[in-house]
């Protein structure tokens, strides 16, 4: 095992990885810029390097300075989280060229599945069904001959990024060139890269996706599902798991294509495949994230496997903890809380937390880097808490959220909690009804719609 870790990240994710280390006493070197000082995790870290000012391109995304904090402090290997380097496949290139060892994929392995054409083609030659459309980037006279063949709506993807960025709906031709324009000027600034795929949109589609865990080595283990259909502007809200779309014979197809896509990547550590399910219950590959999820507590909760040790313990040659496909208990639901005003449009609302007081009891999680007079500042990801809960089934579990939903209190920022409540609330969330539309198909008072 590692004795030295560095923590590339912060906020929630970096407080996450730091207690898992020191669950497996794993001493930690945090990395913050000028506006994290005073963050939760460098209280944590048993050390801490300053790597630059706020701007994310001069600390977190600055890769010499990321891997110097690394090898001044004679750390064994990098932790890289979510976002900002954790799909970097130069990044883990300059770790292995460090002699710190990437908590994570190979480098070749995420830069094949970190471009979505060449994820595509990978997986499709492990026999998983793709959505139909085109079979690398598009131009736009690509688009439209494309558009017409399979018919409209259509999805234009940024071919090197995610995360809704560089994505655009379009409903018929007269819109696809305004679109395509936005949406590759979007995927430029984004990702340095315009290039743009088409797809055909799934109507009525749920998102779910699998979690896996290999060794690099041909063992793996799936981890079940998770849905993460409640989403808005293509980023998730809540995620449930299991998915109530999903049955048992469901499951065991989704898990089994997705272990061929492990195999055929020889995969090492944590990953999610992610697919788009139909109503008539058919499922493509959209993507597939080479790293830990925001939402990977669904997963713990409901197999009892702490993911982000077992990627620590993949990376220092240990193996997975089983193999082949994890038993699923009970129910779990999470909440993404972010710093964000659902009636401006989501709109990221920085600024000081003057009161913080999670809930607790019984089958109640929270993952947080917020406290009492936290500073949410304007530079980064807006998420300052989730909220976790876990019960027998699912019932239990919408019962024992809106309790934990009702308890908790943060004050000093608006917050997407009051949308949350109202979402579990609605009769389609009850009945596991509901679909990647939900959000702009429902009035909800928190949109700004009718109480």
């Amino acid at each position: 095992m590692f004795d030295r870790v560095l923590i590339a990240n912060r906020g929630e994710v970096a407080v996450r990885i730091i207690r898992a280390c020191r669950e497996l006493g794993i001493e930690t070197v945090a990395v913050y810029s000028t506006a994290d000082r005073d963050s939760l995790h460098v209280q944590l870290a048993d050390q801490a390097v300053h790597i630059g000012p706020p701007p994310p391109a001069d600390s977190y995304l600055r890769i010499p300075s990321v891997i110097a904090a690394g090898t001044t402090t004679r750390c064994d290997a990098v932790h890289p989280g979510w976002g900002f380097l954790a799909e970097n496949a130069a990044f883990a290139a300059a770790c292995e060229d460090n002699d710190l060892v990437f908590i994570g994929p190979r480098p070749e392995t995420i830069e094949t599945m970190g471009d979505k054409i060449a994820a595509k083609e990978a997986v499709a030659a492990a026999g998983l069904p793709l959505v139909p459309g085109s079979n690398g980037a598009a131009a736009l006279s690509d688009a439209r001959r494309l558009a017409e063949e399979i018919g409209f709506p259509v999805l234009l993807k940024a071919a090197a990024g995610g995360g809704g960025r560089g994505m655009r709906l379009v409903d018929d031709a007269e819109d696809l060139e305004a679109a395509f324009k936005t949406a590759s000027a979007e995927a430029q600034s984004a990702f340095s890269d315009g290039s743009l795929y088409v797809e055909k949109a799934v109507v009525g589609a749920r998102h779910v996706e699998i979690q896996v865990l290999g060794d690099g080595e041909g063992a793996f283990l799936t981890l079940g599902e998770r849905d993460c259909s409640i989403q808005r502007r293509h980023q998730k809200l809540i995620e449930e798991g299991p998915s109530p779309a999903v049955t048992p014979e469901l499951r065991k197809e989704m898990e089994d294509a997705a272990r061929r896509a492990c195999e055929a990547l020889r995969y090492r550590g944590a990953g999610t495949l992610e697919f788009l399910l139909d109503s008539d219950g058919h499922f493509y590959f959209i993507e597939m994230n080479t790293r830990l999820q925001v939402e990977h507590p669904v997963t713990e909760l409901i197999t009892g496997i702490d993911l982000a040790r077992a990627q620590v313990a993949v990376a220092a040659g240990e193996g997975v903890p089983a193999a082949g496909s994890a038993e699923l208990r009970g129910h779990a639901i999470e909440f993404r809380i972010n710093a964000e005003d659902p009636a401006k449009g989501f709109l990221p609302a920085p600024g000081t937390i003057t009161a913080f007081r999670p809930p607790l009891g019984p089958g109640v999680r929270v993952d947080t880097h917020v406290f009492d007079g936290y500073t949410v500042p304007p530079f980064y990801d807006s998420l300052v808490a989730k909220v976790i809960v876990w019960a027998e089934d699912r019932p239990a579990a919408i019962a024992r959220a809106e309790r934990a939903l009702s308890e908790f209190e943060l004050e000093g920022v608006p917050t997407t909690r009051p949308l949350a409540m109202e979402i579990i609330g609605t009769d389609s969330f009850a009945r596991g009804e509901y679909t990647t539309a939900f959000l702009a198909d429902a009035s909800l008072a928190a949109l700004g719609g009718p109480a």
